[in-house]
């Protein structure tokens, strides 16, 4: 199938506010989240959604949940469209200030996580789970629904109790069915977001090529493409750069203190890097020199096989029609892990969802796919990613996709045809 050919300035337009031209509208991009999820919690019976997963939080509330220290913040999605939202005190104070259209923002008791992990008392545990479900029963009684069904999105058996014996019918299942739903495809400022954070994402390659050199230790490298990351605006909370022998397989501590050497291969995987709050993966491998023979073929495999993949995806196609393009068990070099199974080869050739969170809805894998196959649907955003050994070492390839009804779109832009060479 082509590939889709972006519109006009899409993924090219900058990342700062301004009023001379229409970006990413951040107001809609929120409205229409919150209205997905809304729509189909009432579809699904439910008077209210508890979110405690950050990604869901920020799906519904636009709050930059960065991850803290266990369950200190909450948000209760009622059947109106209002959130009612719980936080430390200190979050809690900025958001009413800052974030208007938050109109009940509470302080949060931390019910689960490392607080109540560290206080080193069963009875201080249950005093703040009991807590923070009160909040939360609390609201619920404030605005008429303690009698109506509850979504949760976490099935954690103390909480689920301490809910159970206030009377409330809390109902994880039904709530992680309509999360999924409403956030496996993406608007347009989502898809434009991810279209962002490729394009930050390439400058972090740019400083690769113009920082590595014999005698750079990797995470020197790395270091450079994450100040380049920062100094673009995105959050940079994962990735990794690796060399030389760290390429096959892939080093178990990612970014290492390794000498950079002539003649290397480096491969740097750009994932969980954040543009509002939406996160990449993405993958370019590069040589040191001239790669050898060998080195370009491995590298022309992994991306024949990357493009094989791309090929067949489409709208209506099934994620185990899909998984078929990727390599069988000879072309994942089982026989040199020592494996039978393609569910044992996790992360080696995969595609998975992209969005708030790594990984969402869609998963195409030989391990998962051929036994319990998906639908695609236009609007879902993915990270398609190959590897192939190059005697002791190796390449790894990606791209970041969205699926359109007349093929996918490249979010990623930096050249993939031949290995990119560093000229040292």
């Amino acid at each position: 199938m082509p590939f889709h050919e972006r519109g006009f300035m899409s993924g090219t337009r900058g990342t700062m506010a301004v009023d001379w031209e229409q970006r990413i509208d951040v107001k809609r991009m929120r409205e229409e989240r919150k209205d997905r999820a809304l729509s189909r919690m009432r579809e699904a019976g439910l008077g209210s959604m508890l979110l405690i997963d950050d990604p869901n939080i920020r799906y519904v509330t636009g709050l930059a949940m960065t991850g803290g220290s266990g369950a200190d913040h909450y948000s209760l999605l009622l059947e109106d469209g209002t959130v009612v939202h719980w936080d430390t005190a200190d979050h809690a104070s900025n958001q009413r200030y800052n974030c208007p259209w938050l109109t009940d923002v509470r302080y949060a008791c931390p019910g689960l996580g490392n607080v109540p992990r560290a206080s080193g008392r069963d009875s201080a545990r249950s005093f703040l789970l009991d807590k923070m479900a009160q909040t939360v029963v609390d609201a619920l009684d404030e605005y008429g629904l303690a009698n109506e069904a509850m979504g949760i999105d976490t099935g954690h058996a103390g909480l689920l109790d301490a809910f159970e014996s206030k009377g409330i019918d809390a109902r994880p299942a039904e709530c992680a069915a309509v999360m999924e739903d409403a956030r496996k495809t993406k608007t347009e400022d989502e898809i434009e977001c991810l279209r962002q954070v490729a394009a930050i994402c390439e400058a972090g390659f740019q400083a690769i090529v113009e920082n590595a050199k014999p005698g750079a230790r990797e995470s020197e490298v790395w270091g450079d493409a994450v100040r380049e990351l920062w100094r673009h605006g995105a959050m940079a909370q994962g990735g990794y750069l690796t060399s030389g022998p760290n390429t096959w397989p892939k080093h178990q501590a990612n970014t290492t203190d390794r000498l950079i050497r002539p003649g290397d291969l480096v491969y740097a995987d750009f994932y969980n890097v954040g543009y509002l709050g939406y996160r990449s993966c993405y993958y370019r491998t590069f040589s040191m020199g001239e790669p050898t023979d060998e080195q370009r073929d491995a590298y022309e495999t992994a991306r024949d096989n990357l493009y094989a993949v791309l090929d067949e995806i489409e709208p209506g196609k099934t994620t185990d029609e899909i998984a078929a393009a990727f390599p069988d068990m000879a072309g994942e070099h089982a026989d040199w892990y020592g494996a039978d199974d393609h569910w044992q080869l996790t992360t080696n050739h995969w595609a998975h969802g992209l969005g708030l969170q790594l990984y969402e809805v869609p998963l195409i894998w030989r391990g998962l796919s051929p036994d319990h196959p998906i639908e695609i649907e236009a609007g879902m955003t993915m990270a398609v990613e190959t590897q192939e050994p190059a005697g002791r070492q190796g390449v790894r390839v990606e791209e970041m996709v969205v699926v359109r009804d007349d093929g996918v779109e490249l979010l990623s832009q930096w050249p993939v045809e031949e290995i990119t060479v560093i000229d040292y």
